[in-house]
């Protein structure tokens, strides 16, 4: 089958190249606009462009997919179905009703619907999550779902280690639903009970709440590694960095292993103590 790719992150990247070296290899890739990062906020591409222009697919980075720009362009690359994966903004009519579109989630729909499915499964301490290749629809990762595959989630797992097996997972099925081909997808609609969203990371997610259990900050931690970062608030209003911490053996404390100072490079918590005279 024709397939246009539309995607944004280092996720949706993953998933990417397993497509590009696949008998699905896609016509057309779509990915946002390039946008300042870091501290210098020097212009930079999303993950899905790098890897677009490092296979030489043919790569657009549209303003807005749902510009009919976007949508002209979508169309003359014939596609047979559209792969969305990770692509960070919603796709709206008239292109969503254009073509067949297959969505890479890596959650167990109908729980954690949304934008940061890895991070809050890891933080609500879930024993497990997994992959659905669904059809996107209107509402917000509410279509049917054709694949689903579950993904254990271990107790020191960060979203790193995560993401890695659950992309793994990911495109075996999606491959597995391109070989098929629409003949052999069967849809089963989402259950109405247990509908939990992910939301986007914010800035609150990422400050540790002292007052919450080590075990609910740990997991934070973890979620946020190493993408994100979680963070603590000094005594002087100064965040720092934490990127490894563990409950200790009374079950109420949370080591801090691993900081960041601000402006500084991750190092091991006891040379920051050491270093500040703490």
């Amino acid at each position: 089958m024709r397939i246009a790719y539309l995607g944004t992150t280092a996720f949706a990247a993953g998933i990417l190249a397993r497509l590009a070296d696949s008998p699905h290899r896609p016509m057309l890739v779509v990915t946002r606009p390039d946008r300042p990062a870091g501290r210098g906020r020097a212009l930079t591409s999303p993950p899905v462009a790098d890897a677009a222009r490092a296979r030489g697919l043919e790569l657009e980075q549209p303003g807005s997919v749902n510009d009919a720009a976007a949508g002209e362009r979508i169309a003359a690359a014939a596609p047979d179905v559209l792969v969305v994966c990770a692509f960070g903004a919603l796709i709206k009519e008239p292109l969503l009703s254009a073509h067949p579109i297959l969505n890479v989630h890596p959650s167990l729909l109908p729980r954690w619907r949304g934008a940061a499915p890895v991070e809050r499964a890891i933080m609500a301490g879930d024993r497990e999550t997994g992959v659905c290749i669904m059809r996107l629809t209107a509402g917000l990762d509410a279509g049917p779902v054709c694949l689903r595959g579950v993904e254990p989630i271990a107790p020191d797992d960060t979203y790193g280690t995560l993401a890695a097996r659950l992309e793994q997972l990911g495109a075996d099925l999606l491959l597995r639903a391109l070989d098929a081909g629409p003949t052999g997808w069967t849809w089963e609609a989402q259950p109405e009970e247990g509908i939990t969203y992910a939301e986007k990371i914010g800035p609150t997610d990422r400050t540790l709440d002292t007052t919450a259990s080590a075990v609910a900050q740990e997991r934070v931690v973890r979620a946020l590694a190493p993408h994100i970062g979680a963070r603590m608030a000094l005594a002087d209003g100064s965040l720092v960095g934490v990127r490894r911490a563990r409950v200790g053996e009374d079950e109420e404390t949370l080591e801090l292993l691993e900081v960041q100072p601000p402006g500084g490079r991750p190092m091991p918590y006891a040379d920051y103590v050491r270093g500040h005279g703490t």
